[in-house]
């Protein structure tokens, strides 16, 4: 009889553990589609909501890594004053993998078309679960 009851705790955690993966990975590209919506409406500050609103939030693009949510966000603003440099951003997904309980990784391309002249690149973005929320906490975008 404990024999049948640890299998059945045992197949009631592997299901569990089964729908958490995809329900979590649905709501991190959730946070991916509402930062690709506000940055097509040149919402700067809404774009950083999916960012981990903390000093050790690291971002690491053409110009070195960058401590902090806002140093990352003046960044963007200095580096995308106007519509015509934010233009329009879409997203093409290759990998979104757990790395343990409550870290992700997405691995993708960004395409960006605007005025000033369309940009491309690849980058590798790092989720953690905090406070209940998907958040950005590391950021490599080339």
């Amino acid at each position: 009889m404990k024999k049948l009851l640890l299998l059945l705790c045992l197949i009631a955690t592997l299901n569990v553990v089964a729908q958490t993966e995809p329900s979590d990975k649905e709501a991190i590209l959730s946070v991916l589609k509402t930062q690709q919506d506000a940055w097509n409406k040149g919402d700067l500050e809404r774009f950083m909501e999916g960012y981990w609103k903390n000093d050790s939030l690291k971002f690491y693009g053409s110009k070195g890594v960058t401590n902090g949510w806002q140093k990352t966000l003046d960044n963007y603003k200095k580096s995308y004053p106007s519509k015509e440099y934010t233009g329009n951003l879409s997203f093409t997904f290759d990998a979104v993998a757990k790395i343990e309980d409550n870290s992700y990784y997405v691995m993708g391309q960004f395409h960006l078309v605007r005025d000033a002249g369309n940009a491309n690149g690849v980058f590798l973005i790092i989720f953690r679960k905090i406070e209940g929320e998907w958040k950005i906490i590391a950021d490599l975008s080339c």
